[in-house]
């Protein structure tokens, strides 16, 4: 046989069976979406989201949060405790079985779980297989059971350590992830706190309490009697609202709805739709219902009431939407997601739910409250002029570009290829930068298209004042795929857009002033997962003909302790980076033969520096832009570009201290 033929052998032999929880160390990714801190945050909202399910059926109404001083985390609640006697089939304790196997639970027998969070079964087993350590501690019975594992493997067997006080139950689980697993393994109590405040708003019984024994002992604890009504006027904190919440409950064909909305002066709609506490980023049949029983009881009320005059102006469900700030919140038993990401409900019998009880809810409510109805339609007449200002705009401008390289901008550098899926583009601060990046790109796939000076705040300006912008307009014009309502992210020319602006304040104002008009008007490529954002270096090391970048000082400090730059000599370099060199771009410092460059700005590298450092897919970083929580995105973007100057005092206050602030 030859070396070739033994080479592709392909027999029983090859193939590998992963026993246990093998298959989820190997591929944490499949379980959890990645192991940097967004999936290490998402272990603790697993755990958390067994105890949600117990509150969904009535038999938890607390749940506390600790971050340990070891780096663990605890979370404990009051539910019925995980069953600890002998499975039936497994022979072993069903708290062993729950916390060691696959699609092991409660969770797919609907006498026990009406509806529930963890549909797949995977949760707390997952975050068992990616833990260093696990321990978890069962009160049922008058009992207190205890197991530990490491690495998901049983230390000993489920064996009884005491008893409870009288009606005590519940579970506490205590993990620390795995750093053979994980990038990091620090938590941060405001990334955690944000899940657990959305979820005391969805669930109005709970109380979550949170803490965080690292720093002082840092604590808050949640709990909204008012549920929705209260989730929304936290969202709309920093807007001026119209009118009073109108808050709508009942069940329709055996699923329970429970929505809130208002209206305020702002132009963006922020709707928000759960699936079982599961934040659907797409929608599902459950928006669909809302926005087909709002726009359908508004027009008639409006007709109805002689607020529309016949022919004069035609209103449309964009109209009914703009400055509406309302959470959909719907439990179903068996939700049909589209695809594994649970971010779109299928079910069609959910829409007519919807639907339906909208109808009936809202035209009671309007019957009801004349002047709240008066107000809205008032409010949605201003976005249909708007609305219509804007298309004019748009016609206009459209007409004088016909002419122009099928309306690209011309100073867009357009890339060879057209195959969106291997193209991508730049969006780049200033002429200087965009010209170095022209030079330094591959034409083949990359495009540039340099902006000048900082873009229209699209958070407090209507549709038709957006299109009057010059830089927005290239913008629209060059990724091609429309906008607001009628945009369609698979029509992007590119199939990455990278943000790349300058490691200083004014850069990074562009950076969110550019993120803002995404995430309003063209939402839909940030969650597609198009949206990237550069990340130049900061410094140049050099010594002698070797060059190194850092993009940070963490980084710059690893470099000159391999090239045998001590920490006195380091201190020296820090000292001297505070005092400004007058009249260079660049600040340079040497030092021991070592000269250490500091970058001010991205025109300040030639092209062949940032091809090499930021543009070349080989050597460079970029950050994807994900959107882990669209109510969230919303209250921050809201708190950082609107009108209201004490949130975003309070927001940067709190805030400080995970910024760089030498930039």
């Amino acid at each position: 046989m030859s070396k070739e033929s033994k080479q592709t052998e392909y027999s029983a032999k090859n193939i590998n069976v992963l026993k246990g929880l093998e298959a989820v160390r190997k591929r944490p990714a499949m379980y959890i979406g990645d192991v940097s801190s967004r999936g290490l945050h998402h272990l603790v909202n697993e755990v958390v989201d067994n105890s949600i399910d117990e509150a969904m059926v009535g038999y938890c109404d607390r749940i506390d949060v600790q971050i340990n001083k070891d780096g663990s985390v605890t979370v404990s609640d009051n539910g019925r405790g995980i069953p600890v006697d002998i499975h039936p089939v497994e022979k072993r304790s069903a708290l062993e079985v729950v916390m060691t196997v696959l699609h092991a639970g409660g969770k797919f027998d609907k006498n026990s779980y009406k509806v529930s969070g963890g549909l797949h079964g995977v949760g707390v087993s997952v975050v068992n297989a990616l833990s260093e350590w696990l321990k978890v501690e069962v009160r049922r019975d008058g009992k207190i059971f205890f197991q530990e594992y490491k690495r998901g493997i049983p230390v000993k067997p489920v064996k009884e350590i005491g008893k409870t006080k009288r009606g005590e139950r519940g579970t506490t689980t205590t993990f620390f992830p795995d750093s053979e697993i994980f990038k990091v393994t620090e938590f941060r109590f405001d990334i955690l706190t944000e899940r657990m405040r959305e979820l005391a708003y969805l669930n109005k019984i709970i109380t979550i309490n949170m803490k965080d024994e690292r720093n002082g002992g840092e604590e808050v604890s949640y709990h909204f009697k008012g549920g929705l009504i209260e989730f929304v006027k936290y969202l709309d904190a920093s807007r001026q609202a119209l009118h009073k919440t109108v808050y709508i409950e009942g069940e329709k064909d055996n699923t329970p709805v429970e929505i809130a909305f208002q209206y305020t002066d702002g132009y963006s709609e922020n709707i928000f739709s759960y699936v079982n506490n599961i934040n659907t980023h797409e929608g599902g049949t459950h928006l669909v219902g809302f926005k087909t029983a709002l726009t359908r009881t508004l027009n008639n009320y409006a007709y109805k009431n002689n607020l529309i005059k016949e022919g004069k102006i035609t209103l449309t469900g964009d109209d009914f939407r703009e400055g509406l700030t309302g959470v959909i919140s719907v439990k179903v038993a068996e939700p049909q997601f589209e695809g594994q990401t649970k971010t779109k409900l299928g079910n069609s019998e959910t829409k007519s739910a919807v639907e339906t009880l909208v109808g009936e809810k809202l035209a009671e409510f309007l019957e009801e409250n004349p002047p709240v109805g008066k107000k809205i339609i008032e409010k949605c007449m201003r976005a249909a002029e708007a609305r219509e200002a804007a298309r004019k705009a748009r016609d206009l401008a459209r007409r004088k570009n016909a002419l122009d390289n099928m309306n690209l901008p011309g100073k867009l550098a357009d890339c060879s290829i057209t195959d969106p899926e291997h193209c991508e583009i730049y969006i780049v601060e200033g002429d200087s930068a965009g010209g170095s990046a022209k030079q330094g790109r591959d034409r083949k796939f990359q495009a540039i298209l340099p902006l000048r000076g900082k873009i229209l705040n699209v958070e407090k300006a209507k549709l038709n004042k957006i299109l009057e912008n010059n830089e927005i307009r290239a913008m629209i014009s060059a990724i091609g795929a429309g906008l607001g309502a009628e945009f369609d992210h698979s029509q992007a020319r590119y199939g990455k857009i990278i943000l790349m602006t300058d490691a200083d304040v004014d850069g990074s104002h562009i950076r969110t002033l550019l993120l803002t008009f995404l995430y309003r008007h063209m939402k839909d490529l940030i969650t597609s997962g198009k949206v990237y954002i550069a990340q130049p270096p900061l410094y140049k090391i050099k010594k002698g003909k070797e060059e190194f970048y850092a993009y940070d000082e963490k980084e710059r400090d690893q470099i000159l302790k391999r090239l045998k730059v001590d920490g006195k000599e380091k201190k020296k370099v820090e000292e001297k980076e505070e005092e400004p060199v007058a009249g260079e771009a660049t600040e340079e410092k040497e030092i021991k033969g070592v000269v250490i460059s500091r970058y001010k700005g991205l025109g300040e590298m030639n092209p062949e520096q940032l091809w090499s450092t930021t543009m070349n897919p080989e050597t460079r970083t970029i950050l994807q832009v994900t959107l882990e929580s669209a109510a969230n995105a919303d209250k921050i973007f809201e708190t950082l570009m609107g009108d209201d100057v004490e949130p975003r005092k309070a927001f940067i206050e709190k805030h400080a201290k995970y910024a760089n602030l030498d930039i």
